[in-house]
Formats: structure tokens, sequence, C-alpha cells
């Protein structure tokens, strides 16, 4: 709705508060990783262009079984380590608002705070393509594929909790799997048949998203599903989402920036696959 304020043109903080919260907002629900709840989030400080990751190797445990010599402590196991870097980018948009004619500032946050999203997201999904390949033995996406996977993410010693990334090309034969006779009358098959949501499966959390396809992962073929560990990938992020108004007298109102300062990469391939097809 149109608000007379603006008709003033000095009003900065009625247009500042409405549009920061719709647009912090939209981000934040838009996005699968801004939250860092899939893809763990390194905070980086203001004016670093760039965040060190370190990948920590496996260290063997000792068993004691009787008592050493006095003073002699557990023998020290060095770790192996590398480093990772994750170069951040600028992930903005921009808008005006004139000063005269009826705009609601949530709507302007919303749109800015989707096209963020959304930049954030496309550069998640491409680093999926630096993980493990699989290729899929034959036909579409289905359980058996993902279960194959996990086998492998789990072969490689990853324990913790794992992701799935399905596309949205491989969604409707995926379903068709899980609404197939073998998986009958189950609870699993109820709840994603009713609301879409699979839940887990074989211990993977999954969700949708259309972004994961050629486009955005350069060199693989009909990515169909990514699935990868806490510690397969991370994101990097300096200060959040930010939203910026300015008096533009050349435009007859304000400037209006979404920004995010973000970088993701993948830190251990091994701990990640990525499903592909490339029949």
């Amino acid at each position: 709705m149109a608000n007379e304020a603006y008709l003033s043109g000095i009003n900065l903080d009625e247009l500042m508060v409405n549009t920061k919260a719709a647009t912090v907002y939209a981000a934040q629900e838009n996005s699968l990783y801004l939250s860092g709840g899939i893809v763990p989030m390194v905070s980086v400080p203001a004016g670093s262009m760039k965040a060190q990751v370190p990948v920590m190797g496996a260290v063997a445990a000792t068993v004691i079984s009787a008592e050493a010599s006095t003073g002699v402590d557990l023998d020290s196991k060095v770790m192996t380590d590398a480093q990772n870097h994750i170069s951040l980018q600028l992930h903005a948009a921009r808008s005006v608002v004139r000063d005269l004619g009826g705009v609601s500032t949530a709507e302007i946050g919303r749109i800015l705070g989707n096209a963020v999203a959304k930049s954030v997201d496309t550069t998640v999904t491409s680093a999926m393509g630096s993980l493990t390949e699989q290729e899929i033995t034959s036909g579409s996406l289905d359980l058996a594929e993902i279960f194959a996977a996990v086998a492998t993410i789990r072969g490689a010693g990853e324990g913790g909790e794992l992701f799935g990334i399905v596309s949205t090309d491989a969604y409707a034969a995926l379903m068709g799997d899980v609404g197939g006779s073998a998986f009958a009358g189950g609870d699993f098959q109820t709840a994603a048949m009713r609301n879409g949501f699979f839940g887990k499966i074989a211990g993977v959390n999954c969700f949708v998203s259309s972004y994961l396809n050629n486009t955005q992962i350069a060199g693989t073929h009909n990515p169909k599903m990514a699935i990868f560990s806490g510690d397969a990938m991370r994101g990097a992020i300096s200060g959040g989402v930010n939203v910026e108004v300015e008096r533009r007298a050349a435009a007859v109102g304000f400037d209006v920036v979404a920004s995010a300062a973000f970088g993701c990469a993948t830190i251990d391939a091994t701990r990640g696959v990525l499903i592909i097809d490339e029949s």
C-alpha cells in the first residue's frame, strides 16, 4: 500500500525497518543453506575476503591394558591436516523506491531477499560438483541408488548425519519408487505421499532443490541427487544478510540494496556423493 510518508522524501526510517525485516526474513526462509543447518557456516570477520577451513585427519586411540612406567604419558599422535580457503563473493540485489507511486516495502524486501537466497543456494550447489560421483546403473533415481551412495560414504569412514538434495528432475521418479509396492502401507510411504516430505531415507535427511542441474554444476551430466555429511562442505559468511537504504536525488527516491558476503567450497569430497546420469 502507498505510504504518504515517502512523499516527503526524508522519512528514511519508515522505509528502512519494514524493508530490512522483510529482506532478511525472505532470504533466510527461501534459502536451504543460509541457516547453516545443512551446510555448516564459518563466520568471517568484517573486512576479510577469505575463510580458512582445516581438514583434520584421523588419529588412532591408544589402548591401555597395564600400568606403564612411572611418569610415562600417552604417546602423542600427530594429526595430518590440510588447509582449505573459501573466497567470499558479494551476492547483491538493488532496487529503487521512488517518492511517487504506491509500493509495499515488504514486497521490495521479499523480492530482494529471494534474489540473495537464490544466489547463495546456486553457489552452494556449484560446490557439490566436487563431491564423489556415482553413475546411475540403469533407469532413473531410485532408493537403490541412495542406498549405494550411503554405503560409499559410510565405507569411507563417515559416521555423522547425512543430508540429501534431490533435483526437481529426479523428484517424480523417486516419489514413484517410494509409492511402489515394496513400501506399501508403511509410515515412510504414507508421509511421503501425503505431503511430499521424505524425512529420512537410509538415515539421509532429504530436501528438494530446483538448482541441482547442469547449469549450476559444470562438467557433470544430469545430476540427480547429492548426499553428504556436514564435514563435506563449508559455507563462509561475513555479517549475514545486510540491507542498506540511501537517498538518491537523481532517481527521486531511495536506493535499496540487499547483500551477503558469502562463499562455499567442498572440503572433503569423500564425505559426499553426487549421483549423476550420463546416459
